[in-house]
């Protein structure tokens, strides 16, 4: 039998591949450059991890991938955030969830609260603002190049298209609440899955013959790792862990300044709104726009809507929109009559913050090692298969929610030009010329400055 070159490539490739193995200092680098590239909201950052980890780094194979993202869209919580301490847990454990989820969020926390300083003191940015020019226009063709994405691997049946439509039409058109549409996905998947369990078994790759399947450090095949698998006495020992860190953590917040003090109604307040953000930042920003701004009145209606905009151009969870708002709402009501306003910003960000996040580390080391375990179970799976497929309408609502508030400009009742322009460049370099994201943002980010400048 005569080999071709690529063919004979592809073989040692495999026995490279397997030799190899991940390590967390390696992980640890990757990590800590994601949370400074994680643009583009959860689409976006989905995205990008799927670029790296899945296509150019092969750490993880596309079923591993989606099997996890599909258990991430059913929680409460910043998805993103949560797949990235999923995949951290599954290459190195306890410690590499922790490294993975905690750098995800770090440089987004330091930058907003760095921005909250400039925004508390100076008030006006127009350099960031001419750089929001630039950058929102690159998010619209970011969220819709990962719906592309997700969308070209995840409907391969019929049925998976018309709950990814009647998803995209529940939540455009009739307003359904996200938690709703997964509901309503997840019960279309079990149900199916006896009827048509050909519409949750995507194809082996090695049946695709347009493309070739590179082998992964974490494949198809892959054994489940000792940590990975379900143990009912790990599963009440991290629960019981969970509980009494934030309620160690509360406990001492109202030992310190009492209940109804502006830090320990934070915490309570943004531990409630964590586990309400089914669907990601803007399922919740409604609910914390009534606490924050109606119900609390710790900040106006302005801060959060500039908060908002920040928390879109910046890297890491959109709901890290909360560190901005949080830092105001600390600097406005001194939550620290003590220290500089700085100080009590950075307190109240800080709070606000720990106890958004410490549940979604809490729900994937409590569920992952079961998810992982149930993953050749088609009757669990094909739940979480149709899931995925409705995010991929809720993510293409997301994409019109971002072009009607990039391209439409309210003041002049006038169709951003340029903005459509940079949209369409952008996504152009992303889906035909397979350009970085990370380069694709700062390129973007030039041209408003540039067009700023000129104008």
């Amino acid at each position: 039998m005569t080999y071709h070159s690529s063919h004979i490539d592809k073989l040692n490739l495999y026995d490279d591949m397997a030799k190899k193995n991940i390590s967390l200092k390696q992980a640890f680098w990757y990590w800590l450059r994601l949370g400074f590239i994680s643009f583009g909201g959860p689409a976006g950052q989905i995205a990008i991890m799927h670029q790296e980890l899945v296509v150019e780094k092969r750490w993880i194979s596309e079923a591993r991938f989606l099997h996890a993202l599909n258990f991430c869209m059913l929680l409460p919580g910043p998805e993103a955030q949560q797949l990235a301490i999923y995949i951290g847990w599954l290459m190195h454990k306890t410690v590499g969830g922790l490294i993975a989820g905690l750098l995800f969020i770090l440089p987004s926390f330091f930058i907003l609260a760095g921005l909250g300083v400039m925004y508390m003191q100076y008030g006006d940015l127009p350099i960031i603002q001419s750089l929001f020019s630039g950058i929102k226009p690159a998010v619209v063709a970011i969220v819709l190049f990962a719906a592309y994405r997700i969308g070209t691997r995840i409907l391969k049946h019929p049925l998976l298209v018309l709950i990814a439509a009647l998803s995209f039409i529940g939540i455009l058109f009739f307003k359904l609440p996200f938690p709703l549409i997964v509901l309503l996905a997840a019960v279309i998947g079990w149900v199916a899955s006896h009827w048509l369990p050909q519409a949750f078994k995507t194809a082996p790759h090695k049946a695709d013959t347009h493309a070739e399947h590179l082998p992964a450090i974490i494949d198809d095949d892959t054994a489940i790792p000792d940590h990975a698998s379900y143990s009912p006495k790990h599963f009440i020992k991290t629960l019981t862990l969970g509980f009494l860190i934030g309620g160690s953590a509360f406990y001492l917040l109202v030992s310190a300044f009492g209940f109804d003090d502006l830090l320990s109604q934070t915490a309570l307040f943004f531990t409630k709104a964590a586990l309400l953000t089914f669907g990601g930042a803007y399922a919740v920003l409604p609910y914390v726009y009534q606490g924050a701004v109606e119900h609390y009145h710790w900040i106006t209606a302005t801060q959060m809507m500039d908060g908002l905009a920040l928390g879109e151009t910046t890297p890491g969870p959109l709901i890290m929109v909360i560190t901005f708002i949080s830092f105001v709402s600390g600097w406005v009501n001194h939550a620290l009559p003590l220290a500089p306003l700085w100080v009590s910003g950075l307190a109240s960000a800080g709070v606000a913050t720990f106890f958004t996040f410490l549940p979604s580390f809490v729900m994937i080391f409590l569920g992952a090692p079961f998810i992982e375990t149930t993953r050749s179970q088609l009757k669990l799976a094909a739940p979480l298969t149709a899931i995925t497929a409705a995010v991929v309408g809720v993510i293409l609502n997301l994409a019109v929610f971002f072009a009607l508030h990039t391209f439409w400009q309210e003041k002049t009742q006038q169709l951003n030009i340029a903005g459509l322009v940079i949209a369409g460049l952008a996504f152009i370099a992303l889906t035909k010329f397979k350009a970085n994201t990370l380069v694709v943002i700062i390129a973007s980010g030039l041209i408003g400055l540039a067009l700023a400048y000129l104008s």
